[in-house]
């Protein structure tokens, strides 16, 4: 326990690099377009043997914490490279050694590329749900979503998801993942995405730090390129009830509601996250691979280490300190509790490292102020008609 009464939360999402190489060459991909290259120097995939330790130590965490439930997301690269038949032992694994008493949610993060109806029952009937990256229409995924000669993979990605909103695979789609592109339209982008019915959209900044600042985002303080192009979806989406959930929308509806988050993007949820290289490297969050090659290191592996070791890294503590992490600029800001910051790998700087606002400051407060505005109104509306 640290001096000032805070007590490190336990690990409840485990995010394990099943295959560290991938089948496409996304041009913004923070795995091996950015400052980390640890990847060169780690094998393709996690040896069996790794992966059964990895269970034994999820295990181990679970019973020192009294968790009840844990998340483990299967990633890389591009996991499903290490074959769906190794993904579901993996699974198998982790369940089988933290017994009945703990619910292991499992998702596989994937390009899509190749999913096909065989690797989709496999997963269904280990209850493994799947989630997809695609950045909207043919043209805008295209933009940077290719593979290496240059080919298209929408075609291939859209055909894995018309299987997914099947009946028989409904359960396990657990939604899409978009990187923004300001050269990308919003709303066509928003709308594309909806073509494939989604549980979920996850809209994801693209990973820049003050040194290295993000396509687009430039010094001047009133440029809210990010914000506006998020507004324009805010403003498609809202109201649209049952259309989809839009998770960064959602999630600050319930921090200016007064509730939590459940996002490291925004709020001041404490991270639970923890990552697993294929040589069995324990790392903080992937990305941290844009702010300097090393940078999401630990020093540990899962071999010798147990994962309470890893909650005792200052990397990890500062991003479970909350309020008490963020600089005097953003706890003098109206929105701090509502923004916290932003994600933590956005803050960084040579000089003052993580203690500073977002590179997106401008661009969250925008949205922000955008998303609190239409709140308040309508909730004014409503008290004048006398609705609850």
């Amino acid at each position: 326990m640290l001096t000032n009464g805070w007590r490190p939360h336990p690990f409840r999402q485990f995010l394990l690099k099943a295959h560290s190489r991938c089948n496409l060459a996304c041009d913004y991909c923070y795995v091996y377009t950015l400052a980390d290259q640890s990847w060169r120097s780690r094998p393709m995939i996690m040896a069996p043997e790794l992966v059964d330790t990895v269970a034994h130590r999820i295990a181990e965490h679970a019973r020192a914490h009294r968790l009840d439930a844990v998340r483990l997301i299967l990633h890389g690269g591009e996991p499903l490279l290490a074959g769906a038949d190794y993904l579901r032992q993996a699974v198998r694994l982790v369940r089988d050694r933290t017994g009945p008493e703990v619910r292991v949610d499992a998702v596989v993060q994937t390009n899509g590329v190749l999913l096909d109806k065989d690797v989709l029952r496999s997963f269904a009937a280990e209850d493994v749900g799947v989630g997809v990256s695609l950045d909207g229409s043919p043209a805008g995924n295209d933009r940077n979503r290719r593979y290496a000669d240059g080919r298209s993979s929408y075609p291939a990605v859209a055909e894995g998801l018309t299987l997914l909103m099947e009946p028989e695979f409904h359960d396990i789609y657990h939604g899409l993942l978009c990187t923004v592109d300001l050269a990308n339209d919003p709303v066509e982008t928003y709308e594309a995405l909806l073509l494939f019915r989604p549980p979920v959209i996850d809209f994801l900044l693209p990973h820049g730090t003050w040194a290295t600042p993000p396509p687009g985002r430039v010094p001047d303080p009133a440029a809210t390129p990010y914000g506006d192009w998020l507004v324009a979806v805010f403003d498609r989406w809202y109201g649209a009830s049952g259309e989809t959930v839009v998770r960064l929308f959602q999630e600050i509806l319930h921090l200016l509601l007064g509730r939590a988050s459940a996002s490291e993007s925004v709020g001041l949820t404490p991270s639970t996250l923890v990552v697993i290289e294929t040589d069995g490297t324990v790392e903080q969050t992937d990305s941290l691979k844009a702010v300097r090659h090393g940078a999401p290191a630990t020093g540990l592996n899962i071999v010798d280490h147990p994962f309470d070791d890893a909650l005792r890294h200052p990397g990890l503590v500062a991003r479970q300190l909350g309020f008490e992490a963020l600089s005097d600029t953003c706890k003098a800001c109206v929105y701090s509790r509502v923004c916290g910051a932003g994600l933590y790998t956005h803050r960084y700087r040579r000089d003052t490292g993580f203690l500073n606002p977002s590179v997106y400051c401008p661009d969250l407060y925008r949205l922000i102020d955008h998303i609190r505005d239409r709140l308040v109104s309508d909730l004014r509306r409503a008290r004048l008609e006398g609705r609850p």
